[in-house]
């Protein structure tokens, strides 16, 4: 019987490590029009082309067939160096009120792309993704007053991230070296 417990608890440990963190939680409903335009990216545990990011700026426009193109457009490593974009297409996950997208870089693996947060007035986001790898606070201007920061990073703490992995993006606009 003793063994038949103790192998019962050891089954439980390794099925316990195994276990994936929650999924992310979306916001109840997003309207899509007021979503698109510029984002600011403020802070982030960034993926690795972003990972030194200067004057990030993530953009989405409707397209016809009802997806979503992204520009994100970032100095890499200084506001001197030159500027990098990259072109992902989101895909909007039906029946999730919008929040829920396929952000997809490479045909054909779609990134999952959660708002997790958005203020009343479609100033102020957090993106966020199940795994707890990937979080992005953004905002339409280039800046935040720091209790709205502060607001923010307890939102992401309370997502599930570790916030000592944030990193302030620098942003200085306008920016010198625009086209």
């Amino acid at each position: 019987m003793r063994k038949i417990v103790c192998s019962s608890i050891m089954a439980l440990a390794a099925l316990a490590g195994c276990s994936s963190p929650p999924p992310m939680p979306p916001v109840a409903q997003v309207d899509i029009n007021r979503f698109m335009g510029d984002w600011y990216v403020i802070a982030g545990i960034p993926s690795w082309p972003e990972r030194k990011s200067f004057n990030a700026v993530e953009s989405y426009a409707l397209l016809p067939d009802g997806r979503i193109q992204t520009t994100f457009r970032y100095r890499h490593g200084s506001f001197d160096a030159d500027l990098e974009t990259m072109h992902p297409v989101g895909t909007v996950q039906p029946g999730t009120g919008n929040a829920i997208w396929g952000m997809q870089f490479i045909w054909p693996i779609q990134a999952e792309y959660v708002i997790a947060y958005l203020d009343d007035n479609y100033q102020q986001t957090i993106i966020g993704r199940s795994k707890r790898d990937y979080v992005w606070i953004m905002a339409r201007t280039p800046s935040l007053p720091d209790a709205d920061y502060a607001k923010l990073v307890d939102k992401v703490r309370e997502l599930g991230y570790d916030t000592t992995q944030l990193r302030l993006v620098p942003q200085r606009w306008p920016d010198t070296k625009a086209p």
